[in-house]
């Protein structure tokens, strides 16, 4: 059959059959006249192409499908060859969609980064409803509350070090350098993971219970926070920086969350600690901030879902402070 017959038979165009025979994966064989004479099996060939090209591989790629049919099978992927050339695209593509997702993410992190640094409002990500935002699970009513063992006394006046941190929004943070003006830095002992079960004796330790709802709390009040003048929020624990980020995305968090697996800071700054759940933890605390230096110390912390209600309100007690 002619080129056209040809084309139309395998729905494709005659420039593609073209670009296949150059490719060499179609022969067609000469009429007397000169003309390409197309046959049966190259019209399934060519069709065979197109619907592996609806899936992403190239011409050149269909190799192993064509050969299989040449040989006599009913389809093009009853051979192990086909089979192995499915294979090796799915781990392109793989690859191709595990790089993109990263892209995506530095992307996000730096456009919202960019966004907080005071671009205009346009270039800020769209807030979701807060009825539409993700809760975190309510705390038990009966969680014990800590007492105040003036472990946090000698805080108030103190400087920050020169400490820095990579945020989970992935900016670089010095501590010392975040804001001139007010600013928060609340301290948690840890969140780990939200699939696995709470450990064991944890809702027994004063005070360690309730740090998803505490990040809640100051995501829900970051608004109320900003219009009393606070410049940043920031949190730190010594969670893993992957825990970290998987908290920020699944509660939709808007502040950098800090990880200071070495207790760095807690060294630095005399900070209280705990033992719990096999390592040493952050007891929970928050620090109110002019520059780099302590202004009011919030410790101990309870109850931790309404305590960012509780720092919004000493900010509108000490506007003028």
């Amino acid at each position: 059959m002619r080129a056209g017959e040809a084309a139309a038979a395998a729905d494709v165009t005659v420039k593609a059959l073209r670009y296949y025979e150059e490719c060499g994966l179609l022969s067609p064989g000469r009429a007397a006249n000169g003309y390409r004479d197309y046959t049966a099996e190259d019209v399934r060939l060519a069709a065979e192409i197109r619907s592996l090209g609806a899936l992403g591989l190239t011409p050149k790629e269909t190799r192993p499908f064509l050969a299989c049919l040449r040989a006599g099978h009913e389809a093009g992927d009853h051979c192990a060859e086909s089979l192995a050339a499915y294979q090796q695209k799915i781990e392109a593509l793989d690859l191709l969609v595990a790089r993109l997702s990263h892209s995506r993410e530095q992307l996000v992190r730096r456009r919202d980064a960019a966004a907080r640094r005071g671009f205009p409002s346009a270039t800020e990500p769209l807030k979701e409803p807060d009825e539409m935002l993700p809760k975190a699970d309510p705390l038990p009513a009966d969680l014990p509350a800590p007492v105040d063992d003036g472990a946090a006394a000698h805080l108030p006046g103190r400087t920050l070090p020169a400490l820095s941190f990579t945020g989970t929004d992935g900016s670089d943070i010095r501590l010392d350098a975040v804001s001139g003006g007010r600013w928060v830095l609340f301290l948690y002992p840890l969140t780990g993971d939200p699939a696995a079960d709470i450990p064991e004796g944890w809702n027994e330790i004063p005070g360690a219970r309730g740090c998803s709802q505490e990040a809640c709390s100051f995501r829900d009040q970051l608004d109320a926070l900003r219009a009393e003048g606070v410049d940043r929020v920031l949190a730190l624990s010594s969670d893993r920086a992957d825990y970290q980020q998987a908290l920020v995305d699944r509660l939709h968090l808007p502040y950098p969350m800090l990880s200071d697996p070495r207790l760095t800071l807690a060294d630095e700054l005399k900070l209280p600690t705990f033992e719990g759940n096999g390592q040493t933890l952050y007891r929970r605390l928050t620090l109110v901030l002019r520059g780099a230096t302590i202004e009011h110390v919030f410790y101990p912390v309870f109850p931790p879902d309404t305590h960012a209600d509780e720092v919004a309100q000493w900010f509108q007690n000490h506007r003028d402070a």
